[in-house]
């Protein structure tokens, strides 16, 4: 008699899911803020682009710091103490009139939506997840920030019609505290020991800091990060400002869109729209093939879309046709290269050891959304910037090549 099969649809599943909803919902709509707050005060487009990328810093340092309270302390404590950062730094940035207190203020938030995000949510699935369901619960949790992209940029571009974008950083602080009704139905694995952790840790910290596989995997992150955090913070305001040149005859209501921002924010949920099949077919195809070859593909694959769309005459249906090109493989890296680090590394610190991999993601956002703002008060446009995106997606897909996917043990037996 065979043993059932294991459920995919676990109550931490689906609490993971709309936790990363909410949370990448926020996260998502900041660069519909971008033209709003720079007007209102006078800002430099690159002051409020240092705040997006000192938010993006801060979300890298942090996940490895939340991945660790997560293990020393639960997982629940680890996503309280997010939820309330990140609702903090959201309720005190709606007071900031100044970039340096803006831009101090995102460390807030950028903590808040580590303590959220991928790497206690990733990591907890992860490890309640059956062996044969986790690949494609990471796919399903990854498709989960997807859908928050689809839901958050078009909301706050509704919103900002309604009130100011103050009051809109109040409502999303109440929706990321509201979101943690959500964890009494989540059933967690236990905290580690403190002896447990200490020894484990520093021994598994010790072997993978110095494995050319660990490297590489953390080189190749840093194009992801770079891209996608780039597109979302600049994407709308360039759409908005080259509404002139790429509408001359005013054909965006033919495409249901009806003013410049709003194709700009329908340019970011698309992207997450189709995203949501792209993470969800990624996770699958994780389990089935060899995840590091399948990395290299979706990085070439982003950087033959962006040439592309830079090269090409850019118009509505273009912005269209590259938002969904670019959303299949959005966050289509996440559960491939949380499952490469679980499967070479073990699941018992996944979420410190992915947390340091995204620090290179955070990294490669922290520069995509820096610079974006910078070169465009230079050069007036992000051609330049967009062209570094694509050099360095080139890059991620060639250091993917070399690594090694067999598990750390089975190599140093």
């Amino acid at each position: 008699m065979t043993e059932p099969r294991a459920s995919l649809f676990t109550p931490v599943l689906i609490g993971g899911c709309v936790i990363i909803l909410v949370s990448f919902s926020i996260r998502a709509s900041f660069g519909v803020f971008q033209i709003p707050i720079a007007q209102e005060f006078g800002w430099l487009r690159a002051d409020f682009s240092m705040a997006i990328a000192i938010q993006n810093l801060a979300w890298g340092i942090g996940q490895p710091i939340f991945g660790a309270l997560a293990e020393r302390f639960g997982d629940r404590r680890a996503l309280i103490l997010g939820a309330l950062v990140y609702a903090a730094g959201l309720v005190l940035s709606s007071f900031a009139v100044t970039p340096g207190a803006h831009q101090f203020l995102e460390i807030l938030v950028g903590f808040g939506i580590a303590g959220t995000g991928f790497g206690v949510i990733l990591a907890v699935v992860g490890r309640t997840a059956s062996a044969e369901n986790r690949s494609m619960a990471l796919g399903i949790v990854t498709a989960a920030g997807s859908g928050g992209q689809v839901i958050g940029a078009p909301l706050a571009e509704w919103l900002l019609t309604m009130m100011t974008w103050q009051s809109v950083f109040l409502i999303f602080a109440a929706g990321i505290i509201a979101v943690l009704a959500i964890l009494p139905v989540m059933r967690m694995p236990p905290p580690a020991s403190k002896a447990e952790l200490e020894e484990s840790l520093g021994a598994i910290l010790k072997k993978t800091l110095v494995d050319p596989s660990y490297i590489l995997i953390f080189i190749g992150f840093f194009s992801c990060g770079y891209q996608l955090s780039f597109v979302t913070a600049h994407f709308p305001a360039m759409i908005t400002e080259m509404c002139g040149a790429i509408d001359p005859t005013g054909t965006l209501a033919s495409i249901g869109v009806t003013t410049t921002s709003a194709l700009g924010a329908a340019a970011i949920s698309l992207i997450g729209l189709a995203n949501i099949a792209g993470t969800i077919t990624a996770g699958w195809l994780g389990s089935r093939y060899s995840r590091k070859y399948l990395l290299a593909l979706i990085y070439l694959g982003r950087t033959v879309i962006a040439a592309a769309f830079i090269m090409l005459p850019i118009t509505p249906t273009s912005v269209i046709v590259f938002s969904v090109a670019m959303g299949a493989l959005w966050l289509a890296t996440v559960p491939l290269t949380s499952g490469l680090v679980a499967h070479i590394y073990g699941l018992r610190y996944m979420g410190t050891l992915y947390g340091i991999v995204f620090f290179s993601h955070q990294l490669g956002s922290f520069l995509g959304v820096w610079l974006g703002g910078r070169m465009y008060d230079i050069y007036g446009d992000y051609t330049a910037v967009w062209w570094v995106g694509v050099g360095v997606g080139a890059l991620s897909a060639i250091v993917h090549l070399p690594i090694n996917e067999r598990p750390y043990a089975e190599r140093v037996v």
